[in-house]
């Protein structure tokens, strides 16, 4: 039962926090594009809204997917008798950060970038909010970073190094 629930959080793991991953980190980029503050790799005009609707779309999809994961992981704790190791406490709470960056910041500062794009706002008024957007989103990538050493280390484990 143990490697069915870890095996679980693992995949989900890599499918969401891997996607939002990488959609959150391309997003601010493609909606600055789309207000005009820069050109396509190929030299081409700034594009449309499109590309960035669905990188947020990934992002706000995988995030309600991605509850599963601690939901697993938690399940898969209980299953160790590791539920009170500092290592798997510390990543509990660095998750929670995650999700409520994600949640509270992320998402709502995709949607004031998508806004302003689609509102034809000139590329002035967008790179703030995509400046902003974009440490947000190092931050959230930062400590999903964290969580994924502490799972991989596991401090004080005998699997550990």
């Amino acid at each position: 039962m143990t490697e069915f629930l870890l095996s679980v959080h693992v995949l989900v793991a890599i499918v969401t926090v891997g996607s939002i991953t990488v959609a959150a980190s391309m997003f601010p980029r493609v909606a600055l594009r789309a207000c005009g503050g820069g050109e396509r790799e190929d030299g081409g005009p700034a594009g449309g809204t499109g590309t960035a609707v669905v990188l947020h779309r990934v992002c706000a999809g995988y995030a309600v997917a991605g509850v599963v994961v601690p939901v697993f992981g938690v399940a898969t704790g209980a299953q160790l008798g590791v539920l009170t190791d500092t290592w798997l406490i510390v990543s509990m709470v660095l998750t929670t950060l995650a999700a409520a960056l994600l949640g509270l910041a992320v998402l709502p500062g995709q949607r004031r970038l998508l806004a302003l794009a689609e509102g034809a706002s000139s590329a002035a008024d967008a790179r703030p909010v995509a400046s902003r957007l974009a440490m947000l989103t190092g931050v959230f990538n930062l400590l999903w970073a964290v969580v994924v050493v502490l799972m991989i280390v596991r401090p004080g484990s005998t699997t550990g190094v």
